[in-house]
């Protein structure tokens, strides 16, 4: 049974904390819940405090009416991770996120350097850099993403006339291997069709306020002081880009990695993952920290 614990703004978000040691934070994708690292958190719990947390307006967190920019901003999404560090009196931690919870990882690591010792992000762009290397045919890879980007209205209507159908066209194209889901497949589509209003808005906000934040982030200069691990597919083949020169913009001590097991790479290959954060948690532990890693 998750424990409910308070964000930043009295919003309750669904955690399940096992193991001892070390702590690691986890930060589900689209269209999951914190159960994607079933596999990754059972043995991370060997020597690390695991900590998994459904995001606000996801699985079994609160799911607050978006009624101004910032309720999904990453930025208070980033507040609610450390309001449940505060809670469960971790300090300093790993923070791992897959997509979506990337994102809000990303986020914690510009807003909150002190608390973030290192910082693992799995198979995403940079919301700055997604904006900027979708272009042409090759976007329709994300057409979801222009979809919820459109003001309140339509894409809630038009996804919640048959969430069952969208949410599971995702989890079936970039599943490598759709067995790998199906345990937990029904629980996906069940938790994500329950959650429309709140998870457009979590994708709308990427479009405004956190492409304003990381805009303003980039000509400031801010990057990432901890060491980074990205765990990726080779999605600048598919978009032409360099996807470690775009992670290095932001990460000046980067372990960049590719992947063949596609999207749901903590579900299809945990070992891949397990690996890049145990490496990255001991560069965490370091002081002072590396300055450079696998460039």
């Amino acid at each position: 049974m998750a424990e409910l614990i308070e964000g930043s703004d009295g919003v309750r978000l669904a955690v399940d904390v096992t193991g001892s040691g070390d702590p690691v934070v986890l930060l589900h994708g689209f269209p999951q819940t914190r159960r994607m690292w079933r596999h990754v958190a059972a043995d991370l719990a060997a020597d690390h405090t695991v900590v998994a947390a459904d995001l606000r307006g996801y699985g079994d967190s609160d799911a607050p009416v978006a009624r101004s920019a910032d309720t999904y901003a990453k930025r208070t999404m980033a507040l609610d991770v450390l309001a449940v560090a505060d809670a469960l009196g971790l300090d300093r931690f790993t923070l791992v996120g897959h997509d979506r919870g990337a994102l809000v990882a990303v986020r914690a690591g510009l807003d909150h350097p002190g608390r973030v010792s290192g910082l693992v992000c799995l198979d995403v762009v940079p919301t700055l850099d997604t904006w900027a290397v979708l272009h042409g045919v090759s976007a329709a890879v994300a057409f979801h993403l222009y979809l919820m980007a459109q003001p309140p209205g339509l894409p809630e209507v038009l996804i919640g006339a048959a969430p069952r159908e969208f949410f599971g066209y995702f989890l079936d194209l970039w599943a490598k291997d759709p067995a790998a889901l199906a345990d937990v497949r029904e629980h996906y589509l069940q938790a994500s069709a329950a959650r429309v209003p709140s998870i457009v808005a979590d994708f709308r906000a990427s479009a405004g306020i956190d492409l304003e934040h990381d805009t303003a982030d980039r000509a400031a200069g801010r990057t990432l002081a901890m060491p980074v691990g990205v765990l990726q597919q080779d999605w600048g083949a598919q978009l032409g880009a360099d996807m470690a020169a775009v992670w290095g913009a932001w990460a000046p001590v980067l372990e960049h990695r590719l992947t063949s097991a596609g999207h749901f790479v903590a579900e299809q290959a945990p070992e891949e993952v397990v690996a890049l954060v145990r490496s990255v948690a001991r560069l965490g532990r370091q002081d002072p920290p590396p300055s450079a890693v696998g460039r």
